[in-house]
């Protein structure tokens, strides 16, 4: 049998190969791990019962996704939309409005509106009232909020889109938003509330495996190729 040509190069090179397949692997493994135990935290913050405001500590992590009663007003000169958001395939926005708790203020997401039939007409915003209210929502992190722009649109004469803010430009709120479930006043309730993401654990595990399965046909493969020079 003749010796094969280049056989340390090809063995290095497999050996890479095996490497990086074995690297990523691990890294889909512990994607699927993070995700599976956000999931069962979401699913498990979300079932406790609801706490106040004044129940709040430092440790703002450890209260993410359970429901929070907060009792205040909405400031309906202090509204946002998040652009590119979708219901049953229709094109729209998020609309989130400032509640005012005090001297406290934060932002509440109060679902998702239709948007106007081009880029020039405001969307039919979901009313405010002046009355004060009680709300009860899921509490969010200020991190969490969706990345990107935002379109903040005045409710006043001028109705077009007049700029683009990041959701507390020019506003002093807390470190968390609220996704709002309902309100003590039903003219307020969302008519297309924020629901809970999807709890899924996603492909990570399965493609962990595949990873490995590669790795395995570079070992078969640089086998039959020093087999067969």
């Amino acid at each position: 049998m003749s010796k094969e040509r280049y056989a340390v190069l090809k063995t290095l090179i497999a050996l890479a190969l095996v490497v990086l397949c074995i690297w990523a692997a691990q890294w889909q493994y512990h994607r699927g791990v993070d995700r599976h135990s956000r999931n069962n935290m979401i699913k498990e913050q979300s079932q406790l019962t609801p706490i106040e405001i004044q129940d709040l500590d430092g440790n703002l992590p450890s209260f993410e996704w359970r429901e929070i009663i907060v009792k205040g007003s909405f400031d309906s000169d202090n509204e946002i939309l998040l652009r590119n958001r979708y219901h049953d395939g229709v094109y729209g926005f998020e609309q989130l409005t400032l509640f005012m708790i005090g001297e406290k203020k934060i932002w509440v997401d109060r679902g998702w509106i239709q948007a106007g039939s081009d880029a020039t007409v405001s969307p039919n915003f979901q009313k405010t009232y002046e009355n004060g209210v009680t709300i009860n929502g899921r509490l969010r992190l200020d991190s969490s909020l969706p990345q990107g722009k935002f379109f903040a649109v005045s409710q006043g004469p001028n109705k077009n889109l007049i700029s683009q803010l990041n959701a507390q430009n020019g506003v002093q709120t807390e470190d968390f938003y609220v996704d709002l479930i309902s309100s003590s006043d039903q003219r307020m309730n969302p008519d297309v509330p924020v629901e809970l993401p999807e709890l899924s654990d996603g492909p990570h595990m399965a493609y962990a495996l595949q990873w490995i399965f590669f790795a395995g046909l570079v070992i078969y493969g640089r086998r039959l190729i020093r087999k067969n020079p």
